[in-house]
């Protein structure tokens, strides 16, 4: 029986950084070991070969759409393979969780893609990297295993769920109310509910990202005790496509930043309400003069208006 693959394609991040000594766990310079380096020791699931590629060598605060793009084609043509099982993605954990839904909307994922990071470094005393890399290895051998998924501490995310909820901890992802697909314990992958199905979208999206001379213009902003419109203002006078207002509590938004918005809107600008709120989503209600995300959190909220605008 021919052995299959698990396909590493690195980025960078924490879990590729070095520090100045081994006690040192913030103060490190990420995106400094090559992939080859970094999976010495690491064990790769009995019947399965690895196969490394270094995609990028970024900070992953850096990730750029050139990246994203190379990134996805790269998993596209892996997936491909008939020998593949599936791929397991090196990154930082600062904007992970974008990186994983953009896969999740463009790539056909019949089988796994599991991104998976670091909150130490390379160097650290005690790395989680190490763990994390052959769990998601086991994650991406699983019997049965397809979609895109996150691998951070023993916990399996989908992800459309996945957040970095904490700056320091060791788990620092969370699936929020929607609670994560499974757990590794020990090697073992337990399953709490369905992998994740591929995006409806995915097969145009995937075109109109390899398609794309130059990205469309969306930007953030966030309500807080008083906002005003001088962001939104300046965004639409510099020509921004696409807004996505972060607002309080179920989406609420200071009367002059709501104002703004709708204006913005009225003048072509693709303008969506999700909210800063950790936990929960904006619940629709009638009344409402702008558009919520659909659960969406206001980072994952601009990758989908960005791949909208694309199409």
């Amino acid at each position: 029986m021919a052995i299959k693959k698990i396909v590493i394609l690195a980025t960078g991040g924490t879990i590729a950084g070095r520090s100045r000594s081994a006690g040192d766990n913030v103060g490190y310079t990420a995106a400094q070991v090559g992939i080859d380096e970094m999976l010495v020791g690491i064990p790769v699931p009995a019947g399965f070969e690895a196969v490394a590629e270094q995609v990028a060598q970024v900070d992953s605060k850096d990730m750029s759409f050139d990246i994203w793009r190379t990134l996805a084609q790269r998993c596209s043509y892996w997936l491909a393979q008939p020998a593949v099982a599936g791929i397991v993605i090196t990154h930082g954990t600062d904007t992970l969780e974008e990186t994983a839904y953009l896969l999740h909307r463009v790539l056909d994922a019949n089988k796994p893609v599991v991104l998976t990071c670091a909150m130490r470094p390379a160097t650290s005393l005690a790395p989680d990297g190490p763990q994390n890399v052959a769990d998601a290895m086991k994650v991406a051998a699983a019997d049965g295993a397809k979609g895109v998924v996150a691998v951070c501490a023993g916990v399996v995310h989908a992800a459309i769920d996945v957040a970095k909820q904490h700056t320091y901890r060791l788990d620092a992802f969370t699936s929020g109310d929607a609670g994560p697909v499974g757990y590794v314990e020990e090697g073992a992958v337990r399953i709490c509910k369905p992998w994740p199905a591929v995006a409806h979208d995915a097969a145009s999206d995937f075109a109109s990202l390899g398609a794309a001379a130059r990205w469309p213009r969306v930007e953030i902003v966030m309500n807080y005790a008083g906002a005003s419109a001088f962001i939104v203002d300046a965004l639409v006078e510099r020509g921004v496509q696409g807004i996505v207002a972060a607002g309080t509590g179920n989406g609420t938004l200071n009367a002059e930043l709501e104002q703004a918005l709708v204006r913005a809107r009225n003048a072509g600008v693709d303008v969506v309400r999700a909210t800063r709120c950790a936990q929960g989503r904006v619940i629709a209600h009638a009344g409402a003069t702008i558009e919520d995300s659909a659960g969406l959190s206001p980072v994952k909220a601009r990758i989908d208006q960005l791949l909208r605008l694309l199409r």
